[in-house]
């Protein structure tokens, strides 16, 4: 079987059923005829974009995107893993118009944007990464601020809030031009 094909069907198998982990979608396929090895499995797994999304009660199961994007959390549900990196990366955070401008410790900004991305929050377009600075682009032209103001509040409550001394520093200023 072509790789091609083997992806087709891998795709094929996690929409029709729920395969709880690679272990479970070597034996599917090798009910079929197709050895694949667990490196080989991962790789494909891997550029098919599948991840693995838990359901409200029951155990995770792998999905793959319609669109090639990974598949997003609904946006009433704050993303347990956004919730703690917010917690941990980000020291500051202001806002322009549709922009909200997060700050994190260097080399974190691309780790907590991507987070960002995949988090399924519908007022997110997109974000813009570099060493230490997000750039997170939201649909409405004023929603900057409210975004900024929910991340802060969602960065503070992981567990406890943060405490005063952690350096986090929230400035939301609606329109600034600085």
């Amino acid at each position: 079987m072509t790789r091609a094909a083997r992806h087709a069907r891998i795709v094929e198998l996690i929409r029709e059923r729920e395969v709880r982990s690679q272990t479970e979608l070597a034996e599917l396929l090798a009910a079929e005829g197709v050895q694949v090895t667990q490196a080989t499995l991962s790789r494909d797994l891997e550029e098919l974009g599948a991840v693995k999304v838990r359901g409200g009660d029951g155990p995770a199961v792998y999905m793959i995107p319609e669109d090639g994007n990974p598949p997003l959390r609904p946006a009433e549900q704050a993303p347990a893993r956004l919730v703690r990196l917010l917690h941990e990366l980000l020291t500051s955070v202001d806002a322009s118009g549709n922009l909200a401008v997060l700050r994190t410790p260097p080399g974190a900004a691309q780790y907590l944007a991507s987070a960002l991305d995949r988090s399924g929050l519908s007022e997110i377009v997109g974000t813009i990464a570099g060493d230490d600075t997000i750039f997170v682009v939201t649909r409405e032209e004023v929603g900057g601020a409210a975004l900024a103001e929910k991340l802060a509040s969602w960065a503070a409550q992981h567990g406890h809030a943060a405490p005063a001394s952690s350096g986090m520093r929230t400035e939301i200023r609606e329109g600034s031009t600085s």
